[in-house]
């Protein structure tokens, strides 16, 4: 559907006139960074407040007649904020313009969580959604559905070719070859399950949510950010007290990890208008959350108050030596490069042959790492995050 939209405005623009764009808040999730790389796409930003939240009449100032898509999130994975669906849908109706809700983390749970504004069909200028039936659909890894309003659209994102010589391809995505295991997996669990059971999973994990966000108010210089609604809660340093009394996410992560419990690190991002997106630690809610929730909020408790007070980390360092070799956008590190930089920053992983039974890859402290990444131009830090996740899955080095 994508491609086809993108052929038709790429047609009917004027000479001259820039790739068509793709509008979508700054929390957008990262797909539609590759999406816009593959289809050559003007990826459009609309930057965020602080917490997260975006307003419907900057969306709405971004749409054009070269827009090819507009796309909101509910929610939106870094912040568990719902994007303003209903007046975005509007106004690209009234332009003829496709919008995309990306629900592939709230799309089977947002049905019977409480309190949530509308976000679906019931909209009439939404034109597709995305679910993930591999996260609240509870399937194995690999299936997801992408629902079109009417057969016409939906059949635009199917491949058809005769003219080769070979038999005649039909693919309905952009992966030639699937396996069937997952897709029989989910209709299984689906089928079981019934609107019964999905009611009552959410139940848990709105259970879960709220015992959480209970917790966190209750813990000083700790804060969620912004009004989260679906299972995505996001954990900052409350800025309103003294920088002595706040708790740091990225080393409460570290210290929960001690613990027992993993939290996504996720870097701060200073937005094009200057707006800073404040460095959080994330929580996925899942039915398994309520059964361990009072381990888990008394690990949240215990770690809060082990880091209270503790600078957020800056990598001074790493990154004054990154500058002094001259790294920048145009100018990345070579693979070994990267890596004798992961192992100064003390973020190497532990490849796969080396590692001891119940132990994880990944470093076990990513403040270091996060603060990197946040600061270093997008490409230095991508690089360095490729070198990261490539090298726990090398085989030994036997010197090649």
């Amino acid at each position: 559907t994508a491609q086809g939209q993108v052929r038709d405005q790429t047609v009917s623009l004027p000479y001259g006139t820039r790739r068509p764009r793709l509008v979508a808040p700054t929390t957008v999730h990262a797909a539609f960074h590759k999406a816009a790389r593959l289809f050559d796409l003007e990826l459009d930003l609309v930057p965020c407040r602080p917490d997260g939240s975006v307003r419907a009449s900057d969306i709405i100032a971004r749409l054009g007649g070269d827009v090819a898509l507009v796309v909101v999130s509910a929610p939106a994975y870094p912040t568990g904020a719902i994007d303003p669906v209903g007046a975005v849908s509007d106004a690209a109706l009234a332009l003829g313009i496709s919008c995309h809700v990306d629900s592939c983390f709230g799309g089977l749970a947002l049905p019977w969580w409480p309190h949530t504004p509308v976000w679906d069909f019931r909209l009439p200028g939404v034109t597709s959604i995305s679910a993930d039936l591999h996260k609240f659909g509870y399937a194995p890894k690999g299936v997801s559905v992408l629902l079109h309003r009417g057969r016409a659209r939906h059949r635009r994102q199917f491949f058809a070719l005769t003219g080769w010589p070979g038999y005649p391809v039909v693919n309905p995505t952009l992966l030639g070859s699937r396996s069937a295991s997952p897709l029989a997996a989910a209709w299984a669990i689906v089928e079981r399950l019934g609107a019964a059971g999905f009611q009552r999973l959410t139940a848990s994990c709105v259970s879960a949510a709220r015992g959480i966000m209970d917790e966190v108010r209750s813990i000083p210089g700790l804060a969620v950010q912004g009004s989260p609604i679906g299972p995505s809660i996001a954990l900052i340093a409350d800025e309103s007290l003294p920088r002595d009394e706040q708790v740091d996410p990225h080393h409460l992560a570290d210290e929960v990890a001690k613990l027992g419990f993993k939290i996504q690190h996720q870097p701060g991002l200073t937005q094009a208008n200057g707006v800073r997106l404040p460095h959080s630690a994330h929580l996925t809610i899942t039915p398994v959350t309520e059964r361990a929730l009072p381990e888990l909020r008394a690990a949240l408790r215990a770690a809060a108050g082990a880091v209270r007070g503790k600078r957020p980390a800056t990598a001074a360092l790493e990154l004054a030596a990154l500058r002094a070799l001259g790294y920048s956008e145009d100018r990345v590190p070579s693979p070994a490069a990267a890596w004798r930089i992961l192992r100064l920053a003390g973020a190497a992983p532990t490849p796969v042959h080396r590692m001891r039974p119940g132990t994880s890859a990944l470093p076990g402290k990513m403040a270091t790492l996060m603060a990197l990444v946040e600061r270093l131009p997008a490409p230095v830090a991508e690089a360095l995050l490729t070198e990261l996740l490539a090298r726990v899955s090398e085989p030994p080095d036997r010197g090649v």
